[in-house]
């Protein structure tokens, strides 16, 4: 049995009509009754990358005993000249995460994934220090089961105080070796309840993963860069799907 943790995550691809421009990552969120898909803010619109993109396709799984079968599901981006997307803003600017809501009803007949509730976000800092193990569940540079069509996962650590905001920005630090089309994966931790043991997914969401952390001081023949990435903490969502 496929673990739920990669049936939550799906390889999002964007277009410009027919062109294809990039791949990424989402991951499925629900909250009463209503369907969310998760990614990072820059997959959908980014300005200073000339990156604009009209719709997107996500890929789902039609048949949970044969993993091999999906479907591509296209979701436009814009309705009457408006964005259908959700972001957040704090008193540091835009948050890099976005959230569209998925029309049950269009979906095909029998689709098969798992998704975060706001039961997975978390909601005391006790337990999450510097170095836990974390994973980042994602597409890096597209590489995944192309026959499944599931993700693959890289271990990360937490590389900053887990609820302070990094250099005031709603964000902290990750220690991983991540790659484009990563962008907008699901941060997550073990959780530790007993309860949660044979839970389908046993993971507290901590963070969406938005892109890798660099100085701009650093010298690009003599200096490795630092390995480090920014993971917006989670807890958005709740704003973001009221």
């Amino acid at each position: 049995m496929t673990e739920g943790l990669l049936l939550a995550t799906t390889q999002i691809s964007t277009f410009e009509a027919q062109k294809l421009l990039t791949r990424a990552t989402g991951f499925f969120f629900t909250r009463s009754e209503r369907l969310f898909l998760v990614t990072s803010r820059h997959v959908v619109l980014d300005e200073p990358a000339k990156h604009f993109p009209d719709r997107i396709e996500i890929d789902l799984h039609t048949d949970g005993a044969n993993l091999t079968e999906s479907a591509t599901f296209s979701i436009p981006l814009y309705r009457d000249g408006k964005s259908v997307w959700r972001q957040g803003l704090d008193g540091s600017g835009e948050i890099d995460v976005a959230v569209i809501e998925i029309e049950r009803d269009k979906l095909p007949e029998q689709v098969w994934y798992t998704a975060f509730t706001p039961d997975h976000l978390y909601t005391s800092h006790t337990g999450i220090e510097v170095g836990s193990l974390l994973l980042i569940v994602g597409f890096p540079l597209g590489f995944h089961d192309t026959l499944h069509h599931l993700p693959v996962v890289r271990q990360s650590v937490v590389a900053s105080s887990f609820g302070m905001r990094f250099q005031g920005q709603g964000f902290f630090l990750t220690d991983a070796r991540t790659h484009r089309g990563i962008s907008g994966a699901a941060v997550v931790a073990r959780s530790q309840k007993a309860e949660d043991a044979d839970a389908p997914l046993p993971w507290v969401l901590l963070g969406v993963h938005s892109s890798r952390f660099d100085v701009g001081t650093r010298d690009l023949k003599l200096d490795e860069a630092l390995g480090l990435n920014c993971a917006w903490y989670a807890d958005i969502l709740l704003k973001l799907t009221e």
